[in-house]
């Protein structure tokens, strides 16, 4: 049975991509995890990432990071 991604289960895999985005940001950084997150978290990247239409939930950490960094500057 393929199982389908939609906006009802998407959810379920965006903690993993998070938490390796901020895992790198935070030593990047300089940054502790909480603060790595919560910057993550109100982020254009993120706020892309949670719309199951944008189709960036196919993308790994590491390209989700580099677009995240070139959001913030």
């Amino acid at each position: 049975m393929k199982r389908q991604i939609t906006k009802e289960n998407l959810y379920l895999i965006l903690p993993g991509k998070v938490s390796k985005m901020a895992v790198m940001y935070a030593n990047d950084a300089g940054l502790t995890i909480p603060e790595a997150l919560k910057r993550i978290y109100r982020s254009a990247t993120y706020q892309q990432l949670e719309d199951e239409t944008s189709k960036l939930w196919h993308l790994g950490p590491v390209a989700l990071y580099e677009m995240f960094l070139s959001d913030v500057g």
